[in-house]
């Protein structure tokens, strides 16, 4: 585990080392991208279903339902293979809950193995092809390699946007402006 080193401060915990697992699984069989987007898929379903995501969070539910339901799902997203697998063997061992963090922390390797950079975006309102276009190339130019944008509505920031890239968070909003401006005034009076 000399290479680990770097994995485990990258993700950690028990969804950490599923999946460090499932990383170092599907890079032997060099099904990376295959991997990603089966869990791009299930994550997905996992957000646009409430039914699902009490499956998957609720201690209720008996392992045997748990994995007859997945096993269904699975089956009619057409999601098998090695991602497939996995999310049968998380919901055999009862640790459904933390599937959510195991694909997050297996982006997270992707990326790093990629020398991908994720930044989160907030914006106040959808933004236009164009201009999430234009995002991504600037983001590029900032990070010197390609960027894996996540776009947040949030119509609290009333405009502009805040950008969270690794460490680095820039907060270009009206509401912090705003704020400034609101904060400044006060100390003059």
């Amino acid at each position: 585990m000399a290479e680990g080193g770097s994995e485990q401060t990258l993700v950690s915990g028990v969804a950490g080392r599923y999946a460090t697992a499932l990383f170092e699984l599907a890079s032997e069989a060099n099904a990376i991208d295959a991997v990603s987007a089966d869990l791009n898929s299930f994550s997905a379903m996992i957000d646009e279903s409430a039914d699902l995501k009490r499956l998957i969070e609720s201690p209720a539910f008996s392992a045997e339902e748990q994995v007859a339901a997945i096993k269904a799902l699975l089956s009619a997203a057409g999601i098998s293979g090695i991602a497939g697998n996995f999310i049968g063997f998380v919901a055999s061992k009862r640790r459904l809950f933390a599937l959510p963090g195991m694909i997050a922390g297996f982006r997270a390797l992707v990326a790093e193995a990629k020398g991908i950079v994720s930044a989160q975006v907030t914006v106040a309102e959808e933004p236009s092809a164009k201009r999430l276009e234009e995002i991504r190339a600037t983001l590029k130019d900032v990070a010197g390699t390609d960027v894996d944008v996540a776009i947040k509505v949030d119509p609290a920031i009333i405009g502009g946007l805040v950008v969270k890239m690794g460490s680095r968070m820039v907060d270009a909003s009206l509401k912090t402006k705003l704020n400034s401006i609101r904060l400044a005034m006060k100390e003059v009076g």
